[in-house]
């Protein structure tokens, strides 16, 4: 406070005292050159502008201190406790701006709000036609049949991507602890998954002992391993290989570890930092268009939140696995 007081008036201290000096030199030019007189002068002069500056400073002392103190809150920044025309001018000013700033957050927030409630309703619209597709699709086994059942399949991947997405931001009003059985949670994903694997010639492999529990939310954990399979098969297709959904408790005996391992494509050292960041496809996201960049994100998000932890280890043409810790 002292320090920025000063700073602020050192102009003023070095103004004054040429001002005393200019003064001093008129009257020695004119004749008076008493030195006891002048130094009487200039004593009086400093000592009114001494009292100045303290007046200047314990009026203006909130003021200072307010700008010299961090501000942990924007609620802070707009307290007024002075008096003094420029504190309290610069005060108003600032509560202005801070309406302003709410009014705008407000206006963004509701747009942000609507926005979200349109992405809800429009995914849950989208899937009633899906619904319908896939009854139609299971009625006939032809092979026209099946190309559009598997398209529908990407399709509603595609929107419960986008489902969940939105309900990110509200995850702690949508997260519930449980005791969830491994082995049926991967059994219902990998059945969900199932001509996804078929028609990219890859096939899961489990071993996951049936009463492994762990505690975690059911729906978000269903949706990681739906996020962790798709990404295993997608850079598995074609390969004839296996993904191996394994769970088991670690030596110490106090974490659950889930492993889900492919023996795809692999992913190159250079992408291996940035494999959890969004919109990020890297190299083999370049190689497949339908690749988004959000899935390991959303994952690695979820598991966050859920205050579980995920690794990540690949080789390029070895494959990749994904391992969570509960």
């Amino acid at each position: 406070m002292n320090k920025l007081f000063w700073r602020e008036h050192v102009p003023l201290i070095l103004f004054t005292l040429v001002q005393l000096l200019v003064v001093l030199l008129v009257f020695w030019y004119d004749g008076y050159d008493d030195p006891v007189t002048a130094a009487y002068a200039v004593l009086l002069g400093l000592s009114v502008f001494g009292g100045y500056l303290a007046y200047r400073f314990y009026s203006h002392r909130a003021f200072y201190e307010r700008l010299s103190q961090p501000i942990h809150s924007l609620e802070e920044s707009i307290k007024r406790h002075e008096s003094s025309p420029l504190p309290e001018a610069l005060g108003e000013r600032m509560e202005e701006q801070y309406r302003q700033y709410r009014n705008m957050l407000e206006e963004w927030e509701r747009q942000r709000r609507e926005h979200l409630i349109f992405m809800n309703r429009w995914v849950h619209q989208m899937k009633t036609p899906l619904s319908v597709i896939e009854m139609i699709t299971q009625e006939d086994d032809n092979e026209a049949f099946r190309s559009i059942s598997e398209e529908s399949d990407r399709i509603r991947r595609g929107l419960d991507m986008v489902l969940y997405m939105s309900r990110l931001e509200t995850f702690e009003q949508d997260f519930s602890v449980e005791q969830v059985e491994l082995y049926r949670l991967v059994v219902d994903a990998v059945n969900e998954n199932k001509r996804y694997f078929i028609h990219s010639h890859v096939y899961p492999e489990l071993r996951i002992d049936p009463e492994l529990t762990v505690e975690s939310d059911a729906k978000w954990l269903y949706f990681v391993m739906l996020q962790l399979l798709s990404n295993a098969i997608k850079y598995s297709a074609g390969s004839g290989g296996k993904v191996r959904i394994a769970a088991s408790r670690t030596e110490a005996g106090r974490h659950v570890m889930l492993e889900v391992a492919d023996q795809g494509i692999g992913i190159p050292k250079s992408d291996m930092n940035r494999v959890f960041d969004p919109f990020y496809t890297g190299e083999n996201g370049r190689q497949l268009k339908e690749s988004t960049g959000m899935g390991l994100y959303l994952v690695a998000e979820v598991v966050r939140k859920m205050n579980h932890r995920i690794e990540l280890e690949s080789e390029p043409g070895a494959g990749t696995t994904v391992r969570l810790l509960f």
